[in-house]
């Protein structure tokens, strides 16, 4: 038995709290991880995990001994760096989790200078706007908008998402177009829920002092922030959406910058990742390089505001969009 494999299968079973998950994360055979982690406690004569059908939960030596291997790994991964050239050239999978519209609007068109600089990093990227749970399943790091609540990650604050208010040309020429945020209430809007609580998100607007959160009429809702924009071009309904998605096609015409001078509250984003795992030159060398990504772009910097807009036409507009 290979006592440090054997190791770092114990932690991700833990991690993941299941055989099967845990296998998928290493990319082994079920049957081998389930091997390893029966060896391992024949060998220190100790039950390390109770197993059922449904779950598998760590033992008070399990628990112990997590711990210990916890170190034990990040040691050896230590030494294996500081005696290479690891450092400089950093290599091996790398599992991303990015929300969809960061990841095709920003990070994506970004990564051929990401891959110039590390060539040996092979990045396994997740797009998805589901808040996916790192360790069970094994991402090793994520960028995330809005506020955080899971005291298990670190988080580093990389930039910011303002959002404007917009709709086509169609569907203003069809509805009119709103002076005012309590004019959404006779408008159609189109509503964004959170897919893990399922909750609709409310829009807020300020100007000077004045603060408002609007309840909206609409007759769609969705989750995925670039199905949101192409919900807007369709003409379903007023959006809104992360101004780095939107003003594009504002400045293209398909879309029509609504209240430009109402702001909305600015969403924070952070790149997390989970505090009881080593931080790997391939992890640190990704937080870099999004924190510069981020810093140099004009609308996810962290003091970004959402750029100065011409005010809509008063009357029925002609034809001429947390993450």
């Amino acid at each position: 038995m290979n006592k440090l494999q054997a190791m770092e299968v114990f932690v991700q079973v833990v991690d993941a709290g299941s055989f099967t998950r845990a296998a998928e994360v290493l990319q082994l055979p079920k049957a081998t991880v389930s091997t390893l982690v029966q060896s391992l406690e024949s060998s220190l004569s100790a039950k390390l995990l109770h197993r059922t059908t449904r779950q598998v939960t760590v033992t008070t030596d399990g628990a112990a001994y997590y711990e210990r291997c916890v170190r034990i790994l990040s040691d050896v991964r230590d030494a294996e760096e500081s005696l290479s050239t690891t450092r400089m050239s950093p290599s091996g999978r790398l599992r991303v989790d990015v929300p969809t519209g960061l990841a095709s609007e920003i990070l994506i068109p970004a990564l051929p200078d990401f891959f110039e600089r590390y060539p040996d990093i092979m990045m396994e990227l997740g797009s998805t706007d589901r808040p996916v749970e790192l360790v069970e399943e094994g991402v090793d790091c994520a960028v995330r908008g809005g506020e955080l609540w899971d005291e298990s990650l670190i988080a580093r604050r990389v930039g910011v998402i303002n959002f404007v208010t917009a709709a086509s040309p169609a569907y203003l020429e069809r509805f009119g177009t709103p002076q005012h945020p309590n004019d959404l209430v006779r408008h159609r809007c189109v509503n964004y829920f959170s897919t893990k609580t399922g909750k609709t998100y409310d829009w807020d607007f300020q100007r000077g002092d004045e603060k408002i959160i609007v309840p909206k009429h609409g007759l769609i809702a969705l989750n995925d922030s670039n199905a949101y924009v192409h919900a807007g071009l369709a003409g379903l309904g007023v959006i809104q959406m992360a101004d780095y998605l939107m003003l594009k096609h504002v400045a293209a015409g398909r879309m029509v910058r609504l209240l430009p001078d109402w702001t909305s509250e600015p969403t924070p984003v952070h790149i997390v990742y989970p505090q009881n795992r080593h931080l790997s030159a391939k992890v640190r060398v990704f937080v870099e390089w999004v924190s510069e990504l981020f810093a140099r772009h004009p609308y996810m910097h962290m003091n970004a505001v959402p750029p100065a807009a011409p005010a809509v036409a008063r009357g029925r507009a002609t034809v001429a969009e947390s993450s």
